[in-house]
């Protein structure tokens, strides 16, 4: 579908030329080396015996680090005289993996209930030594992806014609903004190998930002439409409590939760077969109090026949919005029910790619957009339709997956940190939610929802790749 009414492609907008961003001051990083059997330099080309632990190796001016391990992976690189904008850089490894995430406790809502996850994660290394990872999220009941195809599409990239071998990371980032997965000519929403496509962007997108030494800040400002609003420098977040299905004095508890550990948002999944909506959300109003801004989510869980009386059943509790009432087969009769509702709309389910926004703009579907990276196709993708719903005047939460792991919790933290406006934030449940993590860092959000910003080279973790290991199901590579 193209843009009309001043919705603009973000293609379009790519081959005007993305925005020109402050440069990034020219220091090195010098990393810790990790014992490996073989370093391999590329300027100048030497091969030197692996280090002993924790010792730093420095020859000709470039610093060496763990690169690749046989049966594991770094998220470290080479720092070389490349970093500094001589040369260019190309993809010359790729691996996927299919890795079992256990959660805690099953997570509940009206279309799904899981107690693990399975997900993909994806490693990419430069011929500069440099090394990248990104995560996806397939989910066959929103973007209609398995794990399966997810494989297929990665062994079909033609990263070659699509990457080549960029000079310069601003030319990196470009290339990047522009990357097509092999399967979206023939899906007509533009959803189908999001997740593939997310997890092969971050990956990419950490490799070069480490290779040429620059921030991944630098490249989210480049990739973002203007009116996006993205900021080279992150500030402090607030993230979103989340109440699922669950007995009444589990969701009790969890209430109280949410309010002694200072949410100042909550949603509340509703929909569910057998349980009493409007009780449930005056019992948790009557917990976390007036002021805590309660929103509710649906899941598709309610027919158009329905979606008018329950809705306006949940009015007197002062919900702030309302995700995704209708089944997205269904979701066009909003554009009629939406006014009579009394709660402004957000779209998440039919919010996976570019034509779905454009078709929710021009038609009145909805009052937020709910993005989230690995639904939306990754980063650029992403930007694209938060830009469209502030020049649209619609809200924007940045969402998350359940049983997304550290490494996507980054990415939306990276992202979150450097948009202003964002109505809610989802995400970095990590240590709440998850029994195994493949990150060496815990960025769980503190107190009240707050996070700060991530420091350090990439999306800011490094992976640990003993957990990793144990986490995989299925691997492959090239």
């Amino acid at each position: 579908m193209k843009a009309t009414s001043g919705v603009e492609d973000p293609q379009v907008r790519r081959a005007r030329g993305p925005a020109r961003v402050p440069q990034k001051g020219q220091d090195t990083q010098i990393g810790v080396a990790r014992p490996v059997r073989t370093l391999e330099l590329v300027e100048p080309t030497v091969t030197i015996p692996a280090p002993d632990p924790l010792r730093e190796i420095t020859l000709g001016g470039c610093a060496c680090v763990q690169i690749w391990v046989e049966g594991g992976v770094s998220s470290q690189g080479v720092v070389s005289s490349r970093r500094r904008g001589r040369g260019t850089m190309k993809v010359v490894g790729l691996e996927w993996r299919r890795v079992r995430v256990p959660l805690r406790k099953v997570v509940k809502h009206a279309s799904h209930a899981r107690a693990e996850s399975e997900n993909l994660i994806v490693s990419a290394r430069l011929d500069s030594g440099a090394v990248g990872h990104g995560e996806g999220i397939p989910r066959p009941y929103v973007t209609g992806e398995t794990l399966e195809t997810a494989f297929e599409m990665l062994r079909g990239w033609d990263l070659d014609r699509q990457l080549g071998a960029p000079s310069s990371f601003e030319e990196a980032v470009d290339r990047l903004a522009n990357l097509e997965t092999p399967a979206r000519a023939a899906d007509p929403r533009g959803a189908f190998g999001n997740a593939a496509r997310c997890a092969l962007e971050m990956a990419l997108l950490e490799a070069f930002a480490r290779g040429f030494d620059r921030s991944i800040g630098e490249a989210l400002v480049r990739m973002a439409p203007p009116e996006a609003g993205l900021r080279l420098n992150p500030t402090t977040v607030r993230y979103s409590g989340a109440i699922t299905a669950e007995g009444v004095w589990a969701e009790r508890i969890a209430a109280w939760k949410m309010r002694l550990y200072g949410f100042h948002q909550v949603k509340v999944k509703v929909g569910v077969v057998g349980q009493n909506d409007p009780e449930r959300l005056r019992r948790f109003r009557r917990i976390l109090g007036k002021t805590c801004d309660l929103r509710i989510d649906a899941n598709e869980a309610w027919d158009v026949s329905q979606v008018e009386e329950r809705a306006q059943a949940l009015v007197p509790f002062g919900p702030t919005a309302l995700e995704q009432p209708v089944p997205h087969a269904q979701v066009e009769v909003l554009a009629q029910l939406r006014p009579r509702l009394g709660i402004p709309v957000m779209l998440d389910e039919s919010l996976c790619g570019w034509g779905d926004a454009v078709k929710a703009v021009e038609l009145g579907l909805t009052d937020l957009f709910n993005v989230r990276l690995s639904k939306c196709g990754g980063i650029g993708p992403s930007l694209a339709l938060i830009g469209l719903a502030k020049r649209s005047g619609l809200g924007v939460q940045l969402g998350c997956h359940p049983g997304e792991t550290g490494l996507l919790s980054a990415a939306g933290r990276q992202v979150a940190t450097r948009i202003a406006d964002l109505r809610y934030l989802e995400g970095s449940y990590d240590r709440h939610v998850l029994a195994a993590n493949p990150i060496r860092q815990d960025i769980t959000f503190g107190y009240g929802g707050r996070a700060e910003p991530l420091e350090g080279p990439g999306w800011g973790v490094d992976l640990d790749s003993e957990t990793l290991e144990r986490m995989t199901l299925d691997r492959e590579s090239w």
